[in-house]
């Protein structure tokens, strides 16, 4: 409201205060929407290709690649000297934030099979998380410590460095992905009907999979390289969205982007205000939160 205010000049804030809620808090609350509406966004569609109910970035293994990925580049300190001096330094953080969470996706079809049961592709995901993870251990073990702070970021989730010259090129590829997403939203709710009757209904069932899981790498990508790892929103707004709407609804991509933007946007007031005067990563409570979200998820269907 005091963001608003000041934009619209309803509000006469002295300049000091007036400048942090421009150019810090209004830049922070655009990428935390952002990273909400990506995430359950990315989410919604693994669910939808997969045909597994709990697809998600982070427990199909594209965070943990993803972060792996970025940390490996920002660790790199030559290389990321030759990218900083040319401009080039968060284009290469998100280009091996990429790479990683492109490979995360071919371990985990490779391993379970693009068909696989629910069960097994949970389990391979978890297991490509877990290795990535341990490489991301280990070159935070082996980083110097001037490095070590600013690695750790990207393992633990916080929108704390967002500003208007960093924020342009992830808004482009968030809002590029989305308008592909719902471009292809009429083939998508086709697929819930199985592969057979997509093919039927003249759908290229291999060739739109491929591209979904693409995109999704590369929203999720482009949001570690950002804001770092952040789990369980692509399990949880789904799911919350299709049991307020039905399961076919054209409306559940739109409902995923709205209500995972607002969602993120609560948890990083959350972070800033749960404890005095410390800022808690984001990450930790979308996973405090996800990992009670999952349990219960589990426990209805009975596993």
């Amino acid at each position: 409201a005091e963001i608003i205010s000041v934009i619209t000049g309803e509000a006469s804030a002295d300049p000091i205060h007036e400048q942090v809620l421009l150019d810090l808090r209004l830049p922070r609350l655009i990428l935390a929407f952002f990273a909400g509406a990506g995430l359950s966004l990315a989410g919604a569609v693994l669910q939808t290709v997969t045909r597994n109910p709990l697809a998600d970035p982070y427990l199909f293994g594209i965070s943990s690649g993803a972060s792996f990925g970025a940390v490996l580049v920002i660790a790199a300190g030559g290389a990321s000297s030759m990218l900083s001096d040319a401009g080039l330094y968060d284009l290469g953080i998100t280009a091996g934030a990429f790479i990683g969470s492109a490979v995360s996706v071919i371990l985990v079809i490779s391993l379970s099979g693009m068909g696989a049961q629910i069960e097994r592709m949970l389990l391979a995901g978890v297991a490509v998380s877990f290795m990535f993870s341990a490489a991301t251990s280990l070159v935070l073990y082996m980083a110097d410590a001037q490095a070590v702070a600013s690695l750790i970021f990207w393992t633990m989730g916080s929108f704390s460095k967002a500003h208007w010259g960093a924020l342009w090129m992830p808004s482009l590829v968030i809002l590029i992905c989305i308008a592909i997403f719902f471009a292809n939203h009429r083939r998508l709710r086709v697929m819930l009907a199985g592969d057979e009757s997509a093919t039927a209904l003249g759908v290229d069932v291999k060739r739109l999979r491929i591209s979904m899981l693409l995109l999704s790498s590369l929203l999720t990508a482009t949001l570690v390289a950002n804001c770092g790892g952040i789990g369980f929103v692509g399990l949880m707004v789904p799911h919350i969205v299709r049991r307020l709407l039905e399961r076919r609804s054209k409306h559940v991509l739109t409902a995923c982007v709205l209500l995972g933007g607002c969602f993120m946007v609560w948890v990083d007031v959350l972070a800033r205000t749960l404890i005095d005067n410390n800022e808690l990563p984001v990450g930790v409570i979308t996973a405090a939160i996800g990992s009670a979200f999952f349990l219960l998820v589990l426990r209805r269907r009975g596993w």
